[in-house]
């Protein structure tokens, strides 16, 4: 299996910074983009791993999809929220999961273990058919991912072996689809 190491996300982030900007600004900045003719993405993510999101967020946009990333990229939202708990906030979320028409969990060691993580993956499953979610499992440099529960139940993204920069998402049955058909399906 070939799951994204950490640092190879982080080339992603890397690759698409024309000059440096903080990741908060980076961020905010995927929300003027056009949405026209765009596959809307809810992107599901730990608190507080903002690096990895960015990483994740520049990777997905090379696919010319439209990224929501839960509190980063809603204005409505202030910055310092840390919890999901809130009535107000589960419903603001599950109304995003619900209107966009793609769910990925940006699946990190801290993610899978995250109980608004797993809340979030529980509610897309409800509202999504299983072919409009996918875990982007996203392990540390040189260990072996603790997420195999996930790989099991829901479809994943993972790299080609043999192929540079070739992605597929890889369903519990066994079937393949190239990420970017599957993006804009």
């Amino acid at each position: 299996m070939n799951i994204l190491p950490k640092y190879g996300l982080l080339q992603y982030r890397n690759a698409a910074r024309i000059y440096s900007k903080p990741v908060t600004e980076s961020l905010v900045l995927f929300q003027e983009e056009t949405k026209f003719l765009k596959t809307s993405v809810f992107i599901a993510h730990k608190q507080g791993e903002l690096e990895e999101l960015d990483s994740a967020v520049n990777f997905l946009k090379s696919f010319g999809v439209l990224i929501y990333a839960d509190y980063w990229l809603d204005q409505s939202n202030p910055e310092d929220i840390t919890t999901i708990n809130t009535s107000q906030s589960r419903q603001q979320i599950e109304n995003k999961i619900k209107e966009h028409k793609k769910f990925i969990f940006l699946a990190t060691e801290n993610g899978i273990t995250s109980k608004e993580c797993k809340w979030a993956v529980r509610y897309a499953k409800t509202q999504k058919d299983l072919n409009d979610i996918a875990i982007l499992p996203i392990r540390e440099d040189y260990t072996d991912y603790g997420g195999s529960e996930y790989l099991q139940k829901y479809p994943y993204i993972q790299k080609r072996e043999a192929e540079m920069d070739q992605y597929d998402v890889i369903f519990p049955n066994g079937e393949i689809i190239e990420l970017g058909e599957w993006l804009g399906s």
